[in-house]
């Protein structure tokens, strides 16, 4: 399971640094991506990873206790990247809010993969 947890929660972080890249793309050039031609698509992407990822997290929160990761963490962190995945298209999106959301995520991802790493080191 540890395998697959850091397989996923490294692809959320690509997905994460790729909602970045785009964001800057729509505010230096103010263009709105086609909404079904490539922001639904993508969006239904990451919500199917976001999920699988979520699942994950759940059964293996069940036999890990950790102290300084929650399960509402893991909720929140799935809820910010399907808002991301949206949000980086459109450059009026607030700079602050999607770049906090952004760091956040990003944050506790990396937290996330110390973490099972550490496990694995460990078992």
């Amino acid at each position: 399971m540890s395998e697959e947890i850091i397989h996923i929660t490294e692809t959320l972080l690509q997905r994460n640094r790729l909602f970045l890249k785009y964001y800057q793309e729509a505010r230096e050039t103010g263009i709105t991506r086609d909404f079904h031609v490539v922001i639904k698509p993508f969006a239904d992407e990451v919500k199917a990873i976001t999920d699988d990822w979520k699942g994950i997290m759940k059964k293996w929160f069940a036999d890990n206790s950790l102290k300084h990761i929650h399960l509402k963490q893991i909720d929140m962190t799935a809820e910010h990247m399907e808002q991301l995945s949206i949000q980086c298209f459109f450059s009026n999106t607030s700079k602050k809010r999607f770049l906090d959301t952004n760091r956040t995520v990003e944050f506790l991802l990396q937290e996330i993969l110390k973490e099972v790493r550490k496990s694995k080191r460990d078992a």
